[in-house]
């Protein structure tokens, strides 16, 4: 078939594909044609809009590289990431909701004991936290591995700061035979996802802030239990219902209150939802 037009080239390529081996990928790629037609259909740009769409894609791609992956975070501010993530976290009753990973985790924290401090030297007001693992439905986990990882006082974490040699506001701690865990740390702030790139013109064009509210990050894993991935935000801060990657969810904020001893605390129980 030649001489395709407006009304006939979207049919032309599903046939195309329909030849594809893999019945996944056959089904991806013909449903990515038959959305991409249609938005081309609704917006139909110019031919400089169109130029322009592929510039942007083309430096979002130029500003990847093993520190910085813009793609999750254009993935992140348009909503993608949460919603993937909501598709594949269908959680029972119970269990903690999920949000997304952030581009900050780093894998092989250093283990410490619980009560370990994990600011170091590092100022900031002081935060203690504690809380338990347990199966959603089920009794405590002993020995689930717990990672955390959060921004310092003014919004950086230490994969940001190239001088840091040793990491800090990051750790993992392995929950004791009632499934609790505690450790020291400094409270989180609020902060603004990298916005020097492509994405920040995007979010600067659409009228939004590139800022997160202040939270604490936990990675928490345990046999016979899928991997929760969450964060536990602060109550009050300005930007909990702007987050610029949509993260937020009512359950996983909490309290940090003032402890009569003047530091911060937060008591937070995680529950997770078992393997079948």
């Amino acid at each position: 078939m030649r001489d395709f037009d407006e009304t006939s080239i979207t049919d032309a390529v599903l046939e195309r594909l329909s030849a594809t081996p893999d019945p996944r990928m056959r089904q991806v790629a013909q449903s990515l044609v038959r959305h991409l037609h249609a938005f081309v259909r609704d917006v139909e740009p110019s031919f400089e809009e169109w130029q322009t769409a592929i510039g942007f894609l083309t430096r979002v791609g130029q500003m990847c590289d093993d520190k910085r992956q813009e793609f999750i975070l254009l993935s992140d501010t348009l909503g993608v990431s949460m919603l993937v993530d909501a598709i594949n976290h269908r959680l029972p009753e119970g269990a903690t909701p999920t949000t997304v990973l952030g581009p900050f985790y780093v894998e092989n924290a250093p283990e410490l004991p619980l009560g370990a401090e994990v600011a170091q030297a590092m100022k900031g007001e002081r935060l203690h936290v504690s809380g338990q693992v347990k199966s959603a439905g089920g009794g405590p986990i002993a020995g689930a591995i717990v990672d955390i990882w959060h921004s310092d006082e003014d919004g950086f974490y230490d994969v940001q700061r190239p001088a840091e040699e040793e990491a800090s506001l990051r750790a993992r701690f392995r929950t004791d035979a009632e499934g609790r865990f505690h450790f020291w740390t400094l409270l989180p702030t609020s902060y603004p996802v990298p916005d020097d790139g492509p994405v920040g013109d995007l979010l600067r064009a659409t009228g939004r802030h590139p800022m997160r509210p202040a939270h604490v990050h936990f990675m928490i894993a345990a046999p016979g239990h899928e991997t929760l991935v969450t964060h536990v935000f602060v109550a009050g801060d300005e930007y909990l219902d702007s987050d610029a990657v949509f993260g937020v969810k009512q359950e996983l904020i909490a309290d940090f209150p003032k402890a009569p001893e003047g530091h911060r605390v937060l008591r937070y129980d995680f529950a997770l939802k078992a393997k079948p």
